[in-house]
C-alpha cells in the first residue's frame, strides 16, 4: 500500500511540475532540478532496494538516513542557488533604480530648460 502512495505522490510532484513548467509558472533552469528530483523520487518509490543497494556501499548503516542526507544536501544546494539568485536581481535592481534616477534627473532638468525657453519667447 505504501509503494502505491509512494508512486501516487512522485507521479503527482511530475504532473505538477509539467504543468508549472508548461503554463510558465516555473522557468526551466529550476524545472530540470525538479524534474530530475520528482523522477529520483519515482525511481526510489519503485525500486527501494536501489537505496538500500546505495547505502552499504556508501556505509550508511539506515537506508532512511541516507534520504535524509541527500534532502538536506539537495535542501542547502537548493537554498544556496536561491540565495545567489537573489542576490543577483538585487545587483540588477539597484542598478535600474539608479538609471531610472539619473534619467528623471536628466528629464526634470530637459523640463526645466523648456519651461525658461517657453516664457523667454512669450515676453
Amino acid at each position: 500500500m505504501m509503494i502505491v502512495l509512494g508512486i501516487a505522490f512522485a507521479a503527482f510532484v511530475l504532473v505538477v511540475i509539467l504543468w508549472m513548467l508548461l503554463s510558465h509558472r516555473l522557468r526551466e533552469k529550476y524545472a530540470v532540478l525538479w524534474l530530475v528530483i520528482g523522477v529520483a523520487m519515482l525511481v526510489l518509490t519503485i525500486f527501494p532496494e536501489l537505496l538500500y543497494g546505495l547505502s552499504q556501499l556508501l556505509g550508511v548503516q539506515v537506508p532512511s538516513n541516507l534520504l535524509f542526507i541527500g534532502a538536506l544536501a539537495l535542501l542547502v544546494g537548493v537554498t544556496l542557488h536561491q540565495s545567489w539568485e537573489l542576490s543577483t536581481a538585487e545587483d540588477e535592481t539597484r542598478r535600474v533604480a539608479e538609471e531610472v534616477a539619473i534619467l528623471r534627473a536628466e528629464v526634470e532638468a530637459l523640463a526645466k530648460r523648456d519651461t525658461g525657453t517657453d516664457q523667454h519667447d512669450r515676453l
